[in-house]
């Protein structure tokens, strides 16, 4: 009777502690939502495609450029997450090229991986303005448009899509910025996806190549690295600390204070 009633005990301290956690992880998606950083009420059919006047007018730019932007997630998603893409223009060139992941480009077995000069490079994300993670201009930037094919091609999870835990907009980012170290590209904490690695790898560096994480299909996983500071991945959602740029990072909410 003793032994039962010891594990009971434990059974139920074990059962507050998971409740503990799992409040922590959802508080930060709560608050977003309480403080309207992210409405509810919309049709993505007539959601706007604004520029947000971040990326230079090509016509007077005439450098090499690439951008990399997060917008929050349409809808109740953009209570968790953010959606990220890359822009580059090379030099001379009138228009930029906007490379990205979309879900339902893979239905029907169709890849999800978008390349793409017909929209604005920095058009809002289904109304959610854009934050520009990086900018890189002129010598910066032709060393990563100049590899920038190839590390698109090899995306290995473009006939896949997945908003949660992966492979997603974030996940194909995040593998951008490990094929490409000139990018030096730190993502978003909520950036749910980018810790995503492919099947049966566990081990890699950082998106910023300044660290190294591992990771269990996206699920659980811990992150180190100058860049990204200390990071504790559970079920996607991301907490934890940056002391080169001192923030807190938060499910949902991201860093604290924000670089916006």
């Amino acid at each position: 009777m003793t032994d039962l009633t010891a594990i009971a005990t434990t059974g139920a301290r074990l059962a507050g502690w998971l409740l503990l956690v799992i409040a922590l992880l959802l508080s930060g998606p709560v608050l977003t939502l309480a403080f309207g950083r992210v409405p509810l009420h919309g049709d993505w059919r007539t959601a706007t495609h604004r520029s947000a006047g971040l990326a230079p007018d090509p016509a007077t730019h005439r450098e090499a450029i690439v951008q990399v932007y997060a917008g929050r997630a349409f809808g109740w998603r953009g209570a968790f997450a953010v959606h990220t893409w890359l822009s580059a223009k090379p030099a001379g060139a009138d228009r930029y090229t906007r490379y990205e992941v979309i879900g339902w480009h893979a239905r029907g077995g169709g890849s999800s991986v978008s390349v793409s000069d017909g929209g604005a490079p920095d058009a809002e994300w289904y109304g959610a303005p854009p934050m520009l993670l990086r900018d890189l201009r002129g010598a910066d930037a032709d060393a990563v448009i100049h590899k920038l094919p190839k590390a698109v091609a090899d995306y290995p999870h473009a006939m896949s899509y997945s908003v949660w835990p992966g492979p997603n907009s974030n996940t194909f980012v995040a593998h951008v910025g490990r094929e490409i170290p000139e990018l030096h590209l730190t993502l978003p904490s909520n950036a749910i996806g980018k810790d995503y690695l492919p099947a049966g790898q566990v081990w890699a560096r950082t998106p910023s190549g300044t660290g190294y994480q591992l990771s269990l299909s996206g699920y659980v996983g811990v992150a180190a690295g100058r860049d990204e500071g200390l990071e504790l991945n559970i079920l996607g959602l991301v907490m934890g600390f940056d002391l080169r740029h001192p923030a807190l990072k938060l499910p949902g909410i991201g860093r604290v204070p924000s670089d916006s």
